[in-house]
């Protein structure tokens, strides 16, 4: 900004991604061409920004744009003043469009600057404009709401393909664990319909990689068959998650496999060697998006014996002509696993087995091409949602190796990204650090070591999460809002300071904070914190009933305050395998606590010498304790 004022010209500021294919189209087209970089630096001042980097500064000229135009996007492309200011954003340009926008806009600025200047502060006023909904009342959210709330929702499900109406499908988890939550709340079967039909859609669509695991980040069409191909971290940690539920609840062997496989592919392509998560995998190889992962017929062909290879051929949906572009085919299969062995006269387990083979030699195959590129950045945030997703997975299935992962995960986060007095770091790369924490890194790395403690009763997870928060209450806090500002009171000054409230394909920092204070709240028994939980959700009585999937994880907030958290303590010997055998079950409004002290509040006066007993509360009331898991699980049911 010093540059741009000191020699009078305005800021580009281009902000994209590392795995955004329209992102790297730009950047070939426009970018990288001596000419039009040329214009840029003669006339401009150019700033690069990775939006995961700094969703700060994203979302504030995203916001520009959108006032703009009502669309945003990326690669977005700002124009602004020298102080940041901005006068002008779009998404993306071709070449020569790009070389006319830039002449025009240079043109203006030096010649009708009063112009720029007003529809900068015309912008930056918008911008800086208190969004935020009038609170309709402060009366506590009844159950009839819950289902208003579910009801809007269920409106919007495409009950054919699954996921939400329209295209491109976004797949939006925690819409999907709302209804799972609603289903265990209420019984609905609807509810439990819409997740079942979408999960297995999803698994068996071209959005799943159907021989080295993960999903991409969204369907460009309605059936999950065309998939814009990067796969992100945020994605599969949040859908290990979903699937793990789905699975508690139904016992599908489908969900396990999906689960398993999800956490294969991150281990495998997206690791660091000490525990941390990369962030994406791009979508484009050798320039074209998707050329990694398709197939023509006669590649599969040569990989696999011909009667075999036919068999696979058909149950993927590959042909000689193609399912996609150019004769190549994305691989997808439409009839289940079950009803297509029956077809070809081969048992469950029979195709299973060759199913299983076959994809290993095809993943083996595939892995001589081309990859492509790893965005190996390290957040916070994002490594937060996989850290769950490894937690939910180990209660699902009780796989050692998932608790493995997450407390690995947990060991790095913890070494590299937060410091002794709370504060944390957003970015790790090549074992360097940078960049202050946003509200989203606090609070999704504060409730997964929450999680984490509910299944291992270490305290030092929940000391660590309560440190964070703890840190955000004192430097995030929005005291007038009762919400919590995107970022710290002790980060740069930006053209305006944010809140982070609609849940999206990641839900809203504000909202997962929410949950983080109300389990804090009944684990240590700080009122402070449980009020300002349901404060927060006070904010959005409206939205929550009236926006569905974009509430979603305040809707679930909602169900924990109509129908009541139960809190769960298991003290002794034995107190964390039976912890751990309770939560097999899909619990979604249970908080659990125990171990061999008495080392919280609500612990105390609970630990019997020789002795494992289980202890089931509903708002600070308890039964009598039981000794059996069935025992526990028959009072929370």
């Amino acid at each position: 900004m010093l540059k741009a004022k000191t020699e009078n010209k305005p800021l580009i500021i281009s902000i994209g991604y590392a795995a955004c294919h329209w992102c790297h189209v730009m950047a070939h087209e426009s970018f990288s061409d001596e000419g039009i970089a040329g214009v840029m630096n003669k006339n401009f001042v150019c700033i690069k920004i990775d939006r995961e980097e700094r969703p700060d500064i994203d979302r504030i000229y995203m916001e520009a744009a959108q006032l703009i135009s009502g669309r945003g996007g990326w690669p977005l492309n700002a124009f602004a003043l020298p102080d940041g200011r901005p006068f002008h954003a779009a998404t993306y340009f071709p070449p020569g469009q790009w070389i006319d926008a830039l002449n025009q806009l240079s043109h203006l600025y030096h010649t009708s600057y009063p112009r720029i200047l007003q529809a900068a502060e015309a912008l930056t006023q918008g911008i800086q404009a208190d969004s935020l909904p009038d609170r309709v009342n402060s009366q506590l959210f009844s159950g009839n709401e819950f289902d208003e709330a579910f009801g809007n929702q269920i409106q919007s499900i495409d009950f054919d393909f699954g996921g939400y109406n329209g295209a491109p499908k976004f797949m939006l988890p925690i819409g999907f664990e709302f209804l799972l939550q609603y289903h265990y709340l209420t019984g609905n079967e609807q509810a439990l319909d819409a997740v079942a039909i979408t999960l297995d859609s999803m698994a068996g669509g071209g959005i799943y990689d159907q021989i080295g695991g993960g999903f991409a980040r969204y369907s460009t069409d309605q059936f999950w068959k065309v998939p814009h191909f990067e796969k992100m971290l945020y994605d599969n940690g949040q859908l290990i998650s979903l699937y793990s539920h789905a699975y508690q609840l139904t016992k599908k062997p489908l969900y396990a496999e999906i689960t398993e496989q999800t956490i294969v592919f991150a281990e495998r392509e997206l690791r660091h060697p000490e525990g941390g998560f990369y962030a994406s995998i791009d979508a484009d190889s050798e320039h074209e998006e998707g050329k990694f992962y398709v197939w023509t017929k006669p590649e599969v062909l040569s990989v696999l014996e011909p009667e075999i290879a036919e068999l696979i051929c058909s149950f993927y949906q590959i042909s000689a002509q193609g399912n996609w572009e150019d004769g190549r085919n994305i691989l997808h299969y439409k009839s289940d696993k079950e009803k297509f062995a029956s077809d070809n006269g081969l048992s469950v387990n029979e195709f299973n087995q060759i199913l299983t083979t076959s994809n290993h030699l095809l993943l083996n195959r595939r892995n001589l091409r081309i990859r492509p590129a790893t965005d190996d950045k390290i957040l916070t945030s994002w490594n937060a949602l996989m850290l769950s997703g490894y937690v939910d997975a180990f209660k699902a299935f009780g796989t050692t190796d998932c608790l493995d992962g997450a407390i690995k995960t947990a060991h790095f986060l913890e070494k590299y990204m937060v410091t002794e007095n709370g504060l944390i770091y957003r970015v790790f790369r090549d074992g360097k650090v940078s960049i202050g924490g946003f509200l989203d890194d606090y609070a999704m790395l504060a409730s997964a070591l929450i999680n984490l403690y509910e299944v291992t009763f270490d305290i030092h997870w929940l000391s660590l999460s309560q440190r964070l928060t703890s840190y955000v209450w004192n430097h995030f806090r929005d005291s007038e809002h009762n919400l919590f500002f995107y970022t710290s009171d002790l980060s740069e000054p930006l053209i305006a300071r944010k809140h982070e409230t609609s849940d999206n394909v990641i839900p809203a920092s504000n909202s997962v904070l929410a949950h983080v204070l109300y389990k804090l709240g009944i684990l240590t028994e700080n009122n402070q914190y449980s009020d300002m939980a349901v404060q927060m959700s006070l904010n959005f009585r409206k939205e929550i009933i009236q926006h569905g999937a974009y509430y979603a994880n305040w809707a679930m907030l909602l169900g924990k305050l109509t129908y009541r958290d139960f809190e769960i303590a298991v003290l002794g010997d034995n107190a964390v395998a039976l912890g751990c055998e309770i939560q097999k079950v899909y619990l979604p409004t249970s908080t659990f606590t125990g171990g061999l002290k008495e080392n919280l509040p609500v612990l105390r006066n609970r630990l019997i010498e020789d002795q494992t007993i289980i202890y089931v509360c509903q708002d600070k009331v308890c039964n009598l304790p039981v000794y059996a898991v069935a025992e526990a699980l028959k009072l929370i049911q």
